[in-house]
């Protein structure tokens, strides 16, 4: 594992953002495929929706990475916030803001946000799959020693071993991209049936929620926040709350969705 691919002149090209782009480019690719085969027309701004989000879950990545889990370092290092090319992005800051420039961004466009959103989730969490491939080329997001003789062992150059050495580490970035995609085919199993409008974002919601809630007791890059549980474990409560809430309230009050067709 190495974090570059090779340098020009004295800059380098680093594998983390290479993965970090083709995760935002897979996730387009996949939302292109699954909106055509929608026959909704709707596939005609994926690619300028795609830049749109991703400029802005950069944005609350790297501010959600900054505040939430890496403060007690930026706040003596304000200058480095901006340096997204080391690493340190977290995707539910991610999510959360390129969720809220989609909507401005559909609104704009008089697209229906439920059911874009249900046509197009599977998409984004195969990029987030993408995109743990990109943590894990880069040595962050990783686990805590296994205290065991097996274990990743992470280059001398990367905030693994800067943080625990050459130390046996659990695999968190690598089971999280598992299940991500395992979280990928139940999506596009769910989304053979008929169902209710919004009810397939609000179930990839809870299904992420519930992964990354477990996954964190095996994550290592930073400590607990409050009641013994890391700030992503209790952000990862409350989205399986909200959209569970909301899964149950589009089953009761929405009919059932079916793909609306171009005129």
């Amino acid at each position: 594992m190495h974090q570059y691919l090779t340098f020009i002149g004295g800059f380098p090209i680093r594998f983390y953002g290479i993965f970090f782009s083709l995760a935002i480019i897979f996730g387009c690719i996949m939302a292109y495929f699954l909106l055509k085969k929608s026959r909704t027309g709707w596939e005609e701004c994926i690619f300028d929706l795609g830049l749109t989000i991703a400029f802005f879950g950069i944005i609350g990545g790297r501010l959600w990475d900054v505040f939430f889990f890496d403060w007690d370092y930026y706040h003596d290092h304000l200058t480095e916030i901006p340096y997204v090319w080391q690493g340190g992005m977290a995707i539910q800051g991610g999510v959360i803001f390129a969720c809220v420039a989609a909507y401005f961004f559909l609104k704009k466009k008089n697209i229906p946000i439920l059911p874009f959103a249900d046509i197009v989730t599977p998409a984004i969490i195969l990029g987030q799959s993408v995109g743990r491939i990109a943590n894990f080329m880069n040595g962050d997001a990783f686990g805590h020693p296994t205290g065991l003789g097996y274990g990743i062992l992470y280059p001398a150059t990367t905030l693994a071993y800067k943080t625990y050495g050459p130390q046996p580490l659990w695999p968190a970035e690598v089971w999280e991209c598992q299940g991500d995609l395992i979280i990928f085919c139940l999506l596009i199993w769910y989304s053979c049936f008929k169902h209710p409008k919004g009810t397939t974002f609000c179930l990839y919601i809870m299904l992420y929620s519930l992964l990354r809630f477990f996954l964190e007791f095996f994550r290592g890059d930073y400590g607990t926040y409050a009641l013994d549980l890391k700030s992503a474990q209790i952000t990862a409560l409350i989205g399986f709350v909200i959209a569970a809430a909301f899964f149950i309230y589009f089953y009761f009050k929405n009919s059932i969705f079916e793909e609306p067709k171009a005129d």
